[in-house]
């Protein structure tokens, strides 16, 4: 099941090992396997885009995936534009056969994620299964506009939507599977995962993968 080859780091580091091996903002990072085909980006806080921990995973072969708003990010990280998909919200692309789905990822209230600044999540369709990594967001128009199979969605509060709004918005896409992320370690409690898990209606199933 594609499920268990998805797994969460740490925060919202996630890796899925499937026919191409795929990393979603790379953070503490205990082994450097160098074996990323992809590799993710959602924006340039410092826990989504460390460059320590994309060396780690990243091979002389490993494709990018960015908002197009952090061609200035990459260059200072001595990362080749040639490797780089820059995207815009709402746009769509092929990388290495895999269909991908660039989504705004914004504040609608707070001021740490502006949409001005085109930050991104990601849907991307690996055999069969469309899965939607949030990135940092609220539960905003375009979020809820998504389909998806499998969401790896932020419940931490503070700086994305918390355990109970993260619920609400799982609940209107109706996935079969929902994935929390973004808590327990830089922001959130652990038992953010239970509240979630609670307000999340049957038959949609929660995996907690920390």
């Amino acid at each position: 099941m594609m499920i268990d080859k998805l797994t969460v780091n740490e925060h919202s580091s996630i890796r899925i090992g499937a026919d191409k091996v795929i990393y979603f903002d790379p953070f503490h990072l205990v082994r450097a396997d160098h074996d990323a085909d992809i590799i993710f980006i959602t924006h340039d806080h410092y826990d989504h885009f460390s460059p320590e921990d994309i060396e780690k995973c990243a091979g002389s072969d490993t494709l990018f995936v960015a908002p197009y708003t952090m061609a200035k990010a990459f260059s200072k990280a001595k990362i080749s534009e040639e490797r780089v998909t820059f995207m815009h919200a709402g746009y769509s692309a092929e990388i290495l056969g895999i269909p991908v789905d660039a989504i705004a990822a914004y504040n609608a209230i707070k001021p740490f994620h502006p949409k001005k600044n085109g930050w991104l999540g990601y849907v991307v369709t690996l055999e069969g299964k469309r899965i939607y990594v949030c990135g940092d967001t609220d539960a905003t128009p375009e979020a809820k506009a998504v389909t998806c199979d499998i969401i790896c969605v932020p419940i931490g509060g503070t700086y994305t939507i918390g355990a109970k709004q993260a619920a609400e918005l799982v609940n209107l896409i109706k996935p079969e599977i929902a994935v929390p992320t973004h808590y327990g370690s830089t922001v959130g409690k652990p038992a953010d995962a239970d509240t979630f898990a609670a307000c999340v209606e049957p038959p949609i199933k929660v995996v907690k993968k920390l």
